[in-house]
């Protein structure tokens, strides 16, 4: 009788002594979680097939997670996958920063450890959300258990998760102008979840990968439990889940529309050291110009800032050398170059980083100005003037353009470009498409990568804009400087692309489509909802919240 209510009241911990027990955990656990956010780094491309090996690890973190007893120790645990994630997923920053930018090296390595500790926040918030929402739903009956209470996997538990991730990495593409990239949902590219991507945005992969990988584990622990009711019922929905992605995949949510485009992408790799000394901005309009001027095609289109000078001070024999080839041959050209507005008085104003085309026939020239721009490359921050000066890097503090802008029309086709960094804002994308008078059926990224080096940024580049594609059921064109120049079909696969770091011509023909994907339609309000609704529902029901209650 003593015994049983000796371990009776080991059952019943205050909340005292559950927060010093969060904090007991060894830290090789934590080191343990780091290892394997970055272990999910190989996850993202250049690794083929990633997808797979994300659902693995997945499984493993939530596993791991499962070991906290408390917010605190799921927070640790979080913040710890989510570090040893970015610092070895984003180390290419360094890159820009050191070599291009001019920083010294301890600073560059000290300002991407301190940009990784950031954004392990949200994976962090998100394992917190988890651990507070879906509660304890039971304790084991060992004595072991009695001792160390656990986070025991269940239904609760799992959707929990999955909402708290999504949520999580939707919040981290929002705050502070976002930065999405390596959101989970992308190594799903040429993984079983792509499908999903089409229907609720790269966050709703995320949130299906999350899901799929909690059912797992609670499989795998209701059978080590020998649980008898539905033992197996947590597995049989992740292997529906997954199967169902595959079958997405094949699904065309949109149809071709309007007679094919010949088109030729251009990559110049123009030495990103000198492209904006004097040297280099002349041998940049030299090359242009020829590679431009090659060989017609319905469309033709340069990397960003392809030609490194004011739009308004192209040199007249360039200029009328590309309105003649345009005329003549019946070609539109879209070039990069920078766009200014020029007062009344004759001041410059407003510098941004644009896009210009031109329509054979016409004297009306197209402007695209970038309207989502980089961080510390293209404005500056608040109060963030003094990181800026450590740097060299030009075009510090840019103008935006307007969040929705207008087509550029090539023969009867409408197309989107979008610049770089946007287009890994896929609900920018799709809003883009909704309200444009009329929808592109082609979309084009015009991109300057050189920056970065020949890192693993060329290749998660190329990834996301995939999911760009699969999001919106429309096929992908990129020109850039070093890599990588691809053409991207309408369900997410490279149709073809040039090696990186080679100057040279990417010719296809593109057959733009029609139509919208339900994430077009919709956003990421889906997958918003749904993780909200969720999480609501597992707070108010879970079992450890009605046992309170009922207390």
């Amino acid at each position: 009788m003593a015994d049983s209510s000796f371990r009776l009241l080991r059952r019943r911990r205050s909340p005292s002594s559950e927060a010093s027990e969060a904090a007991a955990l060894p830290f090789w656990h934590y080191l343990v979680a780091a290892v394997l956010g970055a272990a999910n780094t190989f996850s993202f491309a250049p690794t083929p097939h990633g997808g797979w090996l994300e659902l693995v690890v997945f499984a493993l973190f939530f596993a791991w997670l499962s070991r906290t007893s408390g917010w605190k120790s799921a927070a640790l645990t979080g913040w710890a996958f989510g570090f040893g994630n970015f610092v070895t997923g984003v180390w290419w920053l360094y890159v820009s920063m050191h070599f291009y930018g001019g920083m010294a090296a301890p600073l560059a390595a000290a300002a991407v450890a301190l940009f990784s500790l950031y954004l392990a926040i949200y994976p962090a918030a998100a394992a917190v959300v988890w651990s507070l929402v879906a509660g304890r739903a039971r304790y084991d009956d060992t004595e072991r258990a009695a001792a160390e209470p656990r986070f025991v996997p269940t239904w609760h538990g799992a959707f929990a998760f999955a909402s708290a991730w999504a949520l999580g990495e939707w919040l981290r593409g929002l705050v502070f102008t976002g930065f999405p990239w390596l959101s989970s949902g992308y190594a799903q590219v040429d993984g079983p979840l792509a499908g999903y991507g089409a229907i609720a945005g790269v966050y709703g992969v995320g949130w299906v990968l999350a899901l799929v990988a909690a059912l797992v584990v609670q499989t795998f622990y209701s059978v080590r439990r020998h649980e008898r009711a539905a033992r197996f019922a947590p597995g049989i929905v992740a292997v529906t889940l997954v199967v169902a992605g595959m079958l997405l995949s094949l699904v065309q949510w949109t149809t071709p529309a309007n007679s094919p485009l010949t088109v030729r992408l251009l990559q110049g790799n123009v030495k990103q050291e000198m492209k904006f000394e004097q040297e280099g901005v002349n041998a940049s309009l030299a090359l242009y110009r020829r590679m431009i001027t090659e060989k017609p095609a319905d469309l033709i289109v340069t990397p960003e800032t392809a030609l490194p000078v004011l739009a308004v001070q192209v040199p007249e024999d360039l200029a009328l050398a590309l309105r003649q080839f345009a005329d003549t041959t019946k070609s539109s050209i879209l070039f990069g170059a920078i766009g200014v507005t020029i007062t009344p008085e004759g001041r410059a104003k407003d510098f941004t980083n644009s896009l210009f085309g031109i329509t054979p026939g016409s004297f009306d020239v197209y402007r695209y100005d970038k309207h989502h721009l980089v961080p510390f490359g293209e404005f500056v921050p608040l109060g963030f003037h003094w990181f800026v000066n450590l740097m060299g890097i030009p075009l510090g503090d840019l103008a935006r353009g307007p969040s929705v802008q207008k087509a550029f029309f090539v023969h009867n086709q409408p197309v989107a470009v979008d610049i770089c960094y946007e287009d890994i804002f896929g609900e920018e994308i799709a809003k883009t498409l909704r309200e444009q008078v009329a929808p592109a059926g082609i979309l084009v990224n015009s991109t300057n990568l050189a920056w970065f080096g020949d890192t693993i940024a060329l290749d998660q580049h190329l990834q996301i804009a995939r999911m760009r594609s699969i999001e919106t059921g429309r096929p992908m064109l990129r020109a850039t400087n070093t890599g990588m120049t691809a053409v991207i079909a309408a369900n997410g696969e490279v149709v073809s692309k040039l090696p990186t770091y080679t100057t040279g011509t990417l010719e296809a023909t593109v057959q733009g489509t029609s139509g919208r994907t339900p994430y077009v339609t919709s956003g990421n309000l889906t997958v918003i909802a749904v993780s909200l609704l969720l999480l609501a529902f597992a707070f108010a029901f879970a079992p450890s919240n009605r046992n309170g209650r009922r207390k």
